[in-house]
């Protein structure tokens, strides 16, 4: 079966455990390649290949400054993963409430004489 190009969507691009790990490495400020082939130790060529995924599908944008080039998350593009992770939010919240709850009864049953 045929894998789904990563540059198709913000799903694709994510689904790499290096780029998720680049999206948190630029976090909320801009790094160069540079910089993030330190922070993260893969090689400039792996780091400037997933920084290539990341900008097809418009989670990260870069800014020209002379030689350099600064890159930074783009938020608002990753708004469809927030989405979809905040869907289950509401189901696990529930589920743990009701964990917490057994528990609770389960410990004021064993404290009981």
């Amino acid at each position: 079966m045929a894998r789904t190009p990563t540059t198709t969507d913000a799903f694709n691009a994510v689904a790499e455990a290096s780029r998720r790990d680049l999206l948190d490495a630029i976090g909320a400020e801009e790094l160069t390649v540079g910089e993030l082939v330190d922070r993260l130790g893969l090689s400039q060529p792996q780091v400037s290949k997933h920084l290539a995924v990341l900008r097809a599908v418009g989670l990260v944008l870069v800014r020209a400054d002379g030689r350099h080039r600064w890159y930074r998350v783009n938020g608002p593009a990753l708004k469809p993963i927030h989405d979809w992770v905040r869907s289950f939010e509401r189901t696990w919240n529930t589920r743990l409430d009701r964990l917490d709850d057994l528990l609770a009864e389960l410990k004021s049953q064993e404290e009981a004489p």
